[in-house]
């Protein structure tokens, strides 16, 4: 009895994850003619918004010191394949049922992160080989000494930034996805001891975490005492607008040290960081763009997207 109880508690749950499905996308639209339809709407419309929203910026919003500093970029390859890439796997319909049901039987106990590179899933988009080195105005044969990725995830945005340094160094906070930097031969540090490893670092990437860090000023410093004097530099992102809170025992909190943001646009956001937060780190602005975030889909959509700003930073004196 227990048995066909739970064979058809499945087989409801299986159903109710379809019907969502189908709810988001035009993928088991049973028409040939509606489904060419929703794919020709779905690239007009993806076209336009990759082109346009994910990337625009109006330099005269930006303050006059930040101006001349921002590079304009654009849906490139490297990007396309990513999202043809999160397309496609979001399709592995028995895959993303599987994952889903992993999900919603883990989640109350397991963080999101955790249950990602528990299944290989999930990984991230910031930059792309030729973006991430026009923002360090560097060559592809270009090569530096050491890499430190704080909050590495899968490793997936580490391989980008990775090829053009001899020694990689990553943290991370969760178990399953330090495992996967291990299998990646990258060297896991602790995440309170980093800045104590007896050398310094020729660039620190920070991508995505200030938003989440409990003391965002109190990084930045230690972030600036880690970098090689003279030519270290820090690459920085943020998604804008804005939104700090910290994880702490499951609920959501405001962190200790409160970055109040009082621009309402990505432009009045962006300069408010480079005039105001940085500078009291210890930071000027070299280079700035707009690009979006990027994160492998699921059942329910092939992809999700934020808005992030990335700056390349230098520290003051």
């Amino acid at each position: 009895m227990r048995t066909l109880v739970f064979a058809a508690w499945l087989a409801c749950y299986l159903s109710a994850l379809l019907m969502l499905r189908r709810m988001w996308t035009g993928r088991y639209l049973r028409s040939p003619l509606a489904r060419a339809l929703f794919a020709h709407m779905e690239r007009e419309d993806g076209a336009l918004e990759y082109g346009g929203e994910w990337y625009r910026c109006c330099p005269d919003m930006l303050g006059e010191a930040v101006r001349p500093l921002f590079i304009q970029n654009h849906l490139d390859s490297d990007t396309r394949a990513f999202l043809r890439r999160s397309e496609e796997k979001s399709g592995w319909l028995f895959t993303q049922l599987y994952h889903s049901f992993f999900s919603t039987i883990f989640s109350p106990v397991v963080s999101r992160t955790s249950i990602n590179g528990f299944l290989g899933r999930g990984s991230m988009f910031v930059f792309s080989s030729n973006q991430f080195r026009g923002l360090l105005g560097i060559s592809p044969d270009w090569r530096g000494g050491k890499l430190l990725d704080l909050g590495a995830g899968d490793g997936r945005v580490t391989e980008v930034m990775g090829a053009h340094f001899r020694e990689v160094y990553v943290t991370e906070v969760s178990i399953p996805m330090q495992w996967q930097l291990q299998r990646k031969n990258y060297m896991v540090l602790d995440i309170d001891g980093w800045q104590g490893m007896g050398f310094q670092y020729d660039l620190i990437s920070c991508l995505n975490l200030l938003d989440r860090c409990d003391q965002p000023l109190v990084l930045l410093r230690d972030i600036r005492r880690s970098l090689v004097p003279g030519s270290g530099r820090l690459i920085l992102a943020v998604v804008l607008p804005f939104q700090p809170y910290v994880e702490v025992g499951g609920k959501w909190e405001r962190p200790k040290e409160y970055l109040k943001m009082s621009g309402k646009t990505w432009e009045e956001q962006v300069t408010q960081l480079s005039d105001e937060v940085f500078k009291e780190a210890g930071f000027v602005v070299e280079a700035v763009t707009r690009l979006p975030y990027l994160c492998e889909g699921d059942l329910y959509k092939d992809f999700y997207v934020l808005d992030d700003a990335v700056f390349v930073l230098k520290p003051i004196g």
